[in-house]
């Protein structure tokens, strides 16, 4: 596999997919240069990016809808020095350590339509990063939050209220006793509301969760 992959980038170099030029999906020129959020969120949640910069949502409608999977490094190293960032503070005052990072679950229709999971392809990354830095003390768990309910597309609704009433009731959990005490990061691609993040943080708090957070690449 690996010798077929040197085989196709050879073939087809890799571009950057904001600004075409060679050398890789995501050149870091560009990422430097995608604004960074600025729209209030809650407390609890760490979005990266302005969504509304045009490169940017290229490049995320790239990774999540048209099988750009190598872009989850690019999004992950970023997310990865954010987690370190709030992490040195959080474990010292709020004493959030040995967390668990879960990635916003897909339901089973939506997850065969596209094949594979964004969010769960970036803590994959995560985790990747994190051994070879030997930084924070993580672990993946991706298949305790599940989305057992299929929801409408919450980008196709445009009001708050009528989001949180699609998105109520989605999720669930299996195995609460792994999430019992531990603290939580999960992790999303976008956040526009909240409402699929406050959803999913409600059903792990019951579920005896401590502490949850999230990190977003945009909002």
């Amino acid at each position: 596999m690996k010798f077929l992959n040197t085989i196709l980038d050879i073939v087809f170099p890799a571009k950057c997919v904001s600004c075409g030029q060679s050398g890789a999906d995501l050149c870091i020129k560009c990422l430097s240069d995608f604004p960074t959020a600025e729209r209030e969120t809650a407390k609890w949640i760490f979005p990266l990016f302005d969504y509304r910069h045009p490169p940017l949502k290229r490049a995320l409608w790239l990774f999540k809808y048209k099988n750009k999977k190598s872009l989850a490094r690019f999004f992950a190293k970023i997310i990865y020095d954010k987690i370190l960032e709030e992490l040195s503070e959080l474990s010292l005052m709020e004493n959030f350590n040995h967390a668990v990072l879960i990635p916003i679950p897909l339901s089973n229709l939506r997850y065969r339509e596209r094949g594979y999971n964004q969010a769960e392809l970036i803590c994959k990354e995560l985790i990747r990063i994190n051994k070879l830095r030997h930084g924070a003390d993580l672990i993946l768990e991706n298949n305790i939050l599940i989305k057992p309910k299929e929801t409408k597309h919450q980008a196709h609704i445009e009001n708050k209220t009528k989001r949180l009433k699609n998105i109520t009731g989605s999720f669930s959990v299996k195995n609460c006793e792994t999430l019992k005490g531990r603290n939580i990061i999960l992790i999303d691609d976008i956040i526009t509301t909240g409402a699929t993040l406050t959803e999913a943080k409600k059903i792990l708090k019951l579920s005896g969760a401590r502490k949850v957070i999230a990190f977003t690449v945009a909002h």
